[in-house]
This record gives structure tokens, C-alpha cells and sequence, in this order.
């Protein structure tokens, strides 16, 4: 049987989206949630719905792009429940990217995708390290994106943040077997890119660039339907659960097929 119940699980960027969907459904299972946040009242709000649904959760206010925030974070999670047993790496700058040609992207722009994109991934995962090398065991997931391998055009500073998310966990895996041996893990999720404001809005700024071209959102996909944050909690809860243990280095997609080709 594949659970989650009793594990203390870091979800960064959990206010909102998929964020707060696998907030929701790990907390459904039984998982301790630690909705690591840096908007105050979306975080407070999704641990508040967790709570409501009979879950356990809390907020931290969190900027992962500044370590000494993610640091105070991650020895408040310690102090409350002694433990961390996976962290999900899923905050990013999504919504409001704009869309245009990877030359016309100011230097504050790209600067801002990497800082909280790669280097928020960084910061949480080195954060949560030396806990998870105490107990033997530990998980860290890191949330990247079909256009890392796609290529997609007109959000180069997105697409090149999420390729080095998915670079940089191959490397971590690595050498996170040699911190801690066996135990401790690394991987990528990639999630459908579900429905929402963010998501939509992207959409949306890519059909008015490329208004000749608006064709299928969803050609690309094997399953034709849009995805759901519910969609993207089964393959993640495998992830935190042990049935993941001899599981690292490796992506695991639920994109309806999108990225299959």
C-alpha cells in the first residue's frame, strides 16, 4: 500500500496551484504539511484549508530565493516535528512571465527566474540536507517542466530555468548517495501545465504572439483533456511514499503523454 501517512513534508510554493493541490492531498493521506510560502495569506489560507479538512499543516513564510529565510524555515519545521522526510521543491516565478523573444528579456527578468527558480531549488535542498543525513532517510523532489525537453519558445528565461532544474537533481542524486548513502534520494516531477490563472495566462500571451499559429493546446498530449491539481497528486504521493525508495535521478511525468514523443 502506497502512503504518506505521518511524513513531514516541505512543499515550497503551496498557496496555490499544484502547490496547494499536493498540500491538500499528501495532508489527505496523512501527511504533515509544511506549506512553505512567501505570499502570507495565500500560505496561511492553504494551511488553514488543510486544517479544516482535518489535516495537519502549518505556514512558514518563506523566500527561497534568500537562504537565511529557507534556513529559519527549515529549523522551525525541525523544532515543531522533529523531522523532515521529503521536501517538494515546487515554488517558480509562472504567472505574469510574459511572453516574448528571448532577446527582448530584460536582465532583471532573467535574473528574477533564476533566482527563485534554480537557486530557491538550491537553497531548500542544502537547507534540509544535513536533517535528512541525521536520519538515514530523506527525499527531495523538485518540481521542473515539459519545456525543459520541448524546447517552447518566447519564455526562454522559464524554459532555461526549468532545464537546470532538471540537470542539477541528476547531479544531486549523486551526490546525495555519497552524503548519506542509500537512503536519501532526488528527482524530477513534471506536471501538466493545469488549469489556472497562470497557466491560462501563458496561454493567452503566447496566442496573441503567435496569433497565425494558435493551433491545439492540447495536440501535444495523449490524453485530451486539460489537467487538474488532483491529477498531479498519485504520481507525487509515490514519490514521498516509501514504495519510491530505490527510485533517484530520474523524471516522473504526469503530462497527459506531452512529453512522451
Amino acid at each position: 500500500m502506497i502512503t504518506v501517512k505521518d511524513k513531514v513534508v516541505i512543499i515550497t510554493g503551496a498557496g496555490q496551484g499544484i502547490g496547494k493541490g499536493l498540500a491538500m492531498g499528501l495532508a489527505a493521506d496523512g501527511a504533515k504539511v509544511v506549506v512553505a510560502e512567501i505570499n502570507r495569506e495565500r500560505g496561511q489560507q492553504a494551511a488553514a484549508d488543510i486544517i479544516k479538512s482535518g489535516g495537519d499543516a502549518i505556514f512558514v513564510h518563506t523566500d527561497v530565493s534568500k537562504y537565511d529565510t529557507v534556513a529559519k524555515m527549515v529549523a522551525l519545521v525541525i523544532d515543531t516535528y522533529g523531522r523532515i522526510d521529503a521536501l517538494i521543491n515546487n515554488a517558480a516565478i509562472y504567472y505574469g512571465v510574459g511572453a516574448s523573444l528571448f532577446t527582448d528579456i530584460s536582465e532583471q527578468a532573467w535574473d528574477k527566474e533564476m533566482a527563485v527558480n534554480v537557486k530557491g531549488t538550491w537553497n531548500c535542498s542544502r537547507a534540509v540536507v544535513p536533517q535528512m543525513i541525521l536520519q538515514g532517510k530523506g527525499k527531495i523532489i523538485n518540481v521542473a517542466s515539459g519545456v525543459a525537453f520541448g524546447g517552447s519558445p518566447h519564455f526562454m528565461h522559464y524554459v532555461a530555468s526549468k532545464g537546470a532544474v532538471v540537470s542539477m537533481t541528476r547531479a544531486m542524486a549523486r551526490e546525495l548517495a555519497e552524503m548519506g548513502g542509500n537512503g536519501l534520494t532526488a528527482n524530477v516531477f513534471i506536471p501538466a501545465a493545469v488549469a489556472g490563472e497562470a497557466s491560462d495566462k501563458m496561454r493567452s500571451d503566447m496566442q496573441k504572439l503567435n496569433s497565425n499559429k494558435k493551433g491545439d493546446p492540447l495536440a501535444a498530449q495523449i490524453i485530451k483533456r486539460r489537467g487538474t491539481a488532483d491529477d498531479m497528486v498519485g504520481p507525487v504521493l509515490y514519490m514521498v511514499s516509501d514504495a519510491s525508495d530505490f527510485v533517484t535521478g530520474s523524471v516522473v511525468t504526469a503530462d497527459g503523454g506531452a512529453t512522451s514523443r
